[in-house]
């Protein structure tokens, strides 16, 4: 086994650094969103294809050399350069990785917040290649600009494994595990058309409020409900960056009611800080929403607060991205650690998540989903 020793000073300097580069800290109260998941015949919904459940925090199994350090039963060093904190989903997907990479599962996690700041997060995985990690965990703020420091990975012999958003420009990483994110879109176009049918509402006006600019969830998110769209006839009056904030999605959603108000009657949020955002500026604007309201609102993530508001009826439909990517993540260090080569992507189980018991299933790609009505079991039981 390579065995990778770092002085305390030197550890401590290049702490220092990354702090002050990243604003390394714990999560705070927000997590947001997500970016294109590629795999174009991975299946959303409740029976979505990969992520099995991986066992957690067991002793990792040794190995040969090359799937990096940790071999011997020691420690395995892991660091993570994660997006930021920007949302509850965020927050949720940090929470996963600290729990199951812990130090008494065997783990010493190098946790870096890169604050939505692509060119900190860059620097956070060149930090890492100077401590000599075992591993390195990136959830890529934007697709591209990676192949550099992830050629240096690899001169590094440093595995690299993605999360969540995607990297368009390298494949040099061991494996990417999370969801399929055009497919989410898709789900929740299709939803909406059945649900448009159901109700008799014959003209959908819809305004989307998109995540991050250049964030994969964005991308995946926008192109699969517009190609709905788009066959089905419906306007799309206007899409704005929230950023994946409750601020930013308060904001736009403000500048929306100024610009068009009367002239909507669906509202699209692609993650649930901004939806909640949304609905404060709706609520402050007179303008109702949600179940048998003036607008449908739909949203994604599904996460704790937003299936809240999907049982309330404030929100009608919540399309989940599954933030708990860290069993599986571990699983593939596994693997890695006995020699074997792990799957190149793993996708996330997810659902869809309704109000009404009105529509049972959707067709998403040819595959037939089942939606989820949220009770209050199911919102106890979510992230």
């Amino acid at each position: 086994m390579k065995r990778k020793i770092v002085s305390i000073l030197t550890c401590a300097a290049l702490t220092a650094s990354l702090l002050a580069g990243c604003g390394s800290s714990p999560a705070g109260s927000d997590a947001g969103g997500n970016d294109t998941a590629g795999g174009d015949d991975a299946a959303g919904g409740d029976d979505a294809a990969g992520g099995d459940d991986a066992a957690g925090g067991d002793d990792a199994a040794g190995g040969s050399d090359a799937a990096g350090g940790g071999n011997d039963g020691g420690t395995i060093t892991i660091g993570f350069a994660q997006v930021g904190h920007e949302s509850d989903w965020r927050t949720a997907s940090t929470k996963s990785c600290q729990d199951v990479f812990s130090e008494a599962n065997g783990y010493d996690l190098q946790f870096v917040d890169c604050d939505n700041d692509s060119a900190a997060q860059i620097e956070a995985v060149r930090g890492f290649i100077q401590q000599a990690v075992d591993y390195i965990i990136v959830d890529p703020i934007v697709s591209k600009g990676w192949d550099t420091v992830l050629t240096e990975c690899e001169d590094a012999g440093i595995p690299v494994i993605v999360i969540d958003r995607t990297i368009e420009d390298s494949d040099k990483y061991v494996s990417w595990v999370g969801s399929n994110f055009k497919t989410e879109g898709l789900a929740a176009g299709e939803w909406l058309k059945a649900y448009a049918d159901k109700k008799g509402i014959s003209e959908i006006n819809a305004l989307v409020i998109e995540g991050s600019t250049g964030a994969s969830a964005t991308l995946g998110r926008t192109e699969g409900f517009k190609e709905i769209a788009d066959a089905n006839g419906w306007n799309i009056i206007d899409s704005q960056n929230g950023n994946f904030t409750e601020a930013g999605g308060q904001e736009v959603m403000e500048s929306y009611i100024k610009s068009y108000e009367g002239k909507f009657n669906v509202v699209i949020c692609q993650n649930d800080n901004e939806a909640f955002g949304a609905m404060t500026a709706m609520k402050n604007a007179g303008i109702s929403y949600g179940v048998d309201k003036d607008v449908i609102l739909v949203s994604f993530d599904a996460c704790t607060a937003g299936l809240e508001k999907v049982m309330s009826g404030d929100i009608n439909a919540d399309f989940e991205c599954n933030p708990l990517a860290a069993p599986d993540v571990e699983k593939v260090i596994k693997q890695l650690q006995a020699g074997e080569e792990p799957p190149k992507e793993v996708y996330m189980t997810e659902h869809w998540y309704v109000n009404e018991d009105i529509i049972s299933s959707i067709t998403v790609d040819g595959i037939e989903q089942e939606l989820t009505v949220v009770t209050q079991e199911i919102v106890d039981a979510q992230y």
